[in-house]
């Protein structure tokens, strides 16, 4: 986990900021997921410079991988069916293979090898880690032997985190996530029919004020040990979206990194008790408006995919189907540290150019006094370049942009519009609805078709900037944007949840 110096740095990290807070005006993070490497102390950014989960930099350039060695749950929440499963479906708890601790190890050394800007292994289920301990030290032990330059992650209910501390602690887990989705038990009830706890189950209000309890418990322990802890929660409409601003107040308290507030996923297929009765899930303009509200409180996790429990690759894609067990099982894999490392400094290389590239740009903004901020959407495969054509995407990067810069707010996910050669009328319909709240998409490339629907929807379409850095492509489209504003050459609209908000002619003050 690091010297003794570098924990009690971190402890002091996380002391002055009860977790993390902002900074320096808007956008400025002191700490969290949008953080470079000025805005952390030494330990800290060591720690999260290529966790793509940690880090919203480092998501563009680093990989992870999860292996599936914990079927067992102590918890049964509503919005949770692990039976569940489907290659193309992406979603916690959903796997298509459980792995031995030996099986898991040696994928780890295959996937490592293929992917070598692979740096995070985590466990997160199918069940929850903690309820199958053996399993779950097992493998994090022979990783850590074959690679120690693999940054160990585990993702748990809490339900029995406190009583693993040590351990965790002593195996060098680093990073640790905790779900926790309410501290009123009144609240909880609605969330978890049962938990089994102490040899025993329990239901109702005891059963979630025992979660709530253990929860806060563990992540007060873990923060005290120098552990960085980023907490998950599910936002569901109508049950916890305004308590979740109570629940970020709460872990802040206790120390924590981050928090991801991710949204409900309830479709009736999945089987969940939540989508067999129609609670429905937030909107990207909800998520966005409550994660908005906790922001100013601690910083906030927007980049987040809600993986599959054997999620292989990037976040945003799904390489798994590429390491079966059966394909695993025939690889005579050679761990090469050496050129790991040496493809690793290159992606760092290209890291730097891409912030270099953004402050020439925000240098470019600094004289603006507009109070205009607007939010566009981004096609891309990643490495933080838009490189992505518009009929290929599967989702869209959205930032918001202001006289301080390109801030990513989230994603949106869409259905792809070329299909085999052909545009998906339907398809266009879903993602315009899904970006519509966005004055601009930004694309490599794009149809003359599906650009014209884009400009009657109100949405400009931008592949002026392909394969260019997304954010430095965002201030200056932006910049140009607000002189057109200035001039009287275009009005600024505003665009809300559903499009354009009628006679909302913004001047740029």
């Amino acid at each position: 986990m690091g010297s003794a110096a570098d924990i009690s740095e971190i402890r002091q990290a996380i002391a002055e900021h009860k977790g993390c807070g902002t900074s320096g005006g808007r956008g400025k993070a002191s700490c969290g997921s949008q953080a470079g490497r000025g805005d952390l102390p030494t330990a800290i950014w060591e720690k999260v410079k290529n966790h793509p989960c940690y880090s919203e930099e480092a998501h563009h350039h680093y990989a992870r991988m999860h292996v599936a060695v914990a079927p067992a749950c102590n918890i049964q929440c509503n919005y949770c069916n692990r039976k569940y499963d489907c290659a193309n479906e992406s979603r916690p708890g959903v796997v298509s293979e459980k792995l031995t601790p030996e099986q898991a190890a040696k994928k780890m050394l295959a996937v490592a090898s293929t992917i070598p800007q692979m740096t995070v292994l985590g466990i997160a289920g199918p069940g929850d880690p903690l309820a199958n301990p053996e399993k779950t030290f097992k493998t994090f032990e022979l990783v850590a032997k074959a690679a120690p330059d693999i940054k160990l992650c585990l993702s748990t209910n809490g339900l029995v985190l406190p009583d693993h501390v040590d351990t965790i602690a002593g195996l060098n887990i680093g990073h640790v996530t905790i779900t926790i989705n309410m501290i009123d038990p009144q609240i909880g009830a609605k969330i978890y029919p049962w938990i089994f706890f102490s040899h025993k189950r329990y239901t109702g209000l005891e059963a979630a004020k025992i979660l709530g309890d253990r929860q806060l418990q563990g992540l007060e322990m873990l923060t005290e040990r120098g552990i960085l802890c980023k907490i998950n929660s599910v936002m569901i409409p109508g049950i916890n979206d305004q308590h979740l601003v109570e629940v970020n107040k709460a872990v802040k308290l206790r120390g924590a990194f981050l928090h991801n507030i991710m949204p409900l996923i309830s479709a009736p297929q999945h089987g969940t008790v939540f989508g067999l009765k129609g609670q429905r899930g937030p909107t990207a303009q909800e998520l966005k408006a409550l994660q908005d509200a906790c922001e100013g409180k601690m910083n906030m996790m927007r980049h987040c995919r809600q993986c599959r429990a054997d999620a292989v690759g990037l976040l945003g894609e799904d390489r798994s189907a590429e390491f079966t067990t059966e394909k695993i099982m025939a690889m005579n894999v050679k761990y090469d540290l050496k050129t790991r490392k040496a493809y690793q400094a290159k992606v760092e290389e290209e890291r730097v150019a891409k912030v270099a590239a953004k402050q020439d740009q925000l240098a470019d903004l600094a004289g603006e006094m507009s109070d205009i901020n607007l939010l566009v959407a981004v096609a891309t495969k990643g490495s933080g370049l838009i490189n992505e054509h518009f009929g290929h995407a599967k989702e869209f990067q959205v930032y918001e942009l202001s006289k301080s810069g390109a801030k990513f707010v989230g994603h949106r996910r869409a259905d792809r519009y070329c299909q085999g050669g052909y545009g998906e009328e339907g398809s266009l319909t879903m993602i315009i609805h899904a970006i519509n709240d966005c004055h601009a998409v930004f694309v490599a490339k794009i149809g003359g078709c599906p650009k014209s629907d884009l400009i009657k929807a109100g949405i400009e379409p931008v592949d002026q900037y392909a394969h260019e850095f997304i954010e430095k492509s965002a201030i200056a489209w932006f910049k140009s944007y607000l002189e057109k504003v200035q001039s009287g050459e275009i009005p600024h609209v505003e665009r809300g949840g559903e499009g354009i908000r009628q006679g909302a002619l913004v001047s740029a003050a």
